[in-house]
Parts: structure tokens; sequence; C-alpha cells
């Protein structure tokens, strides 16, 4: 069904898909700030643990839009670069480093507001379902994936409402399964398929990780 309403009718959607996982003690990761509200009805729906994993895109030099790197938080923080973008732009070591930095403060803002932190190793061995509100280019799921690829899942997962299908079909390599309701063509912008695709707030996602602690124990402190 397009468009979705908003996010939660999307997740609600999504998790009707995604039944299989419920007995396998998933581990939802959501990437903020979209991500989070779509993530949230499917860690309800499957009883699971509902946390984020922080993707910063970096732009490059004199446009921002353009994706040139993401950074991912983690014990070890991964820098993914596109290589044809730095190359195309000329981007070069040193402003990666300096976006790099600001967008790692950035990050611990967000954990210290977010009240996140998972263990190291929490995820190790289970099966990662990794949620965002829809795909475009890929770029900043795959960084996302890789970055959690380092913690060893037994099994990892993509689930989105929406993505066009060549990226999907580039995805598909990084992980053990891709769930995605609907990947029309042409493929234009991620709020093209929702009704309501009002920015989340940082209070929305706070509020939503405390929710989502209740029944799970784990992701954000009570």
């Amino acid at each position: 069904m397009l468009p979705f309403t908003d996010r939660c009718e999307a997740g609600r959607l999504l998790a009707a898909r995604l039944g299989e996982f419920a007995d396998l003690q998933p581990y939802v990761m959501a990437l903020p700030r979209g991500g989070v509200p779509v993530g949230f009805e499917v860690a309800k729906a499957l009883t699971a643990p509902l946390d984020v994993v922080f993707v910063r895109k970096i732009g490059a030099p004199g446009n921002p839009e353009l994706a040139l790197a993401a950074v991912v938080d983690g014990d070890t923080p991964e820098l993914v670069v596109n290589p044809e973008v730095a190359a195309a732009t000329g981007a070069g070591a040193d402003y990666l480093a300096q976006v790099e930095a600001a967008e790692l403060r950035t990050i611990a803002a967000r954990h210290r507001l977010y009240q996140t932190g998972r263990r190291s190793g929490e995820i190790a061995g289970r099966t990662v379902i990794v949620v965002d509100d829809g795909i475009a280019t890929g770029s900043t799921m795959r960084a996302a994936l890789k970055a959690l690829r380092r913690q060893r899942p037994g099994r990892l997962v993509v689930a989105v409402p929406v993505a066009p299908p060549d990226t999907l079909a580039d995805l598909r390599a990084e992980v053990d399964a891709v769930v995605c309701l609907a990947s029309p063509e042409p493929f234009i912008a991620i709020g093209g398929f929702y009704q309501d695709f009002r920015q989340v707030t940082d209070g929305e996602v706070v509020d939503l990780l405390r929710r989502a602690a209740s029944w799970s124990g784990s992701g954000s402190n009570p």
C-alpha cells in the first residue's frame, strides 16, 4: 500500500512481514531519527529490544546533500567512504578527518540525549534487524551494516518499508536477508511514499526508546 499514512503504519505493516524472526530473539536496530518510529512498531510486535545505530552522513565539499561518506559510532567508529564521489569532488583526507570529528561529537551528544549505550558484544550471535523509514541510495544503511557486521551478529537483516530496486539488489550482498514492502520505479524520494513525513524530533525518539525498554529490558535506560 502506497503511500503509507505515516511511519507508525509503515512499521506495523513491516512487522507483519517479519513474523518469521519472532522466535529467534531478534534485536532491532533503528537508524535515527526517522527509522525509530518504524523500528518501534517492529520491536513491539516481536517483543524485541530496540536501540539505535548512529550514522552521520558526510557531505561533499560545497554540496552537503551529496553523500561523500558516512561515519558510524561504536567501540571503534567506522568511516565508510564512497571513493567515486571522493575522487569527483576532490575531497581529501584532511577534509574527511575534520568533518568526521565534528559528526562524532554530534553522535556523542545524541548518545547522552537518548541515554543509549549497548554493552560490548550484546548483539553478538543474535539476529539483528536493521530498520529505517526507507532507503534511497543506500550509502547510510551500508555504513551501518558494515559497522554492525563487525559486532558479529548471528544474522543481519535489513527491513524497510520502501526502497528502489537497484539499491535493494546492492544491499543483498551485505546481509543475510532483506525485507521491503515496496520497491517502486521510478523512485524519487522517500518522503514521496508517505502522506505524513514530518521530521521526527529528539523528544519522540527518547520517548519511543523508553517505551520499548519497558517490554524488552534493553535499549535505552528507563
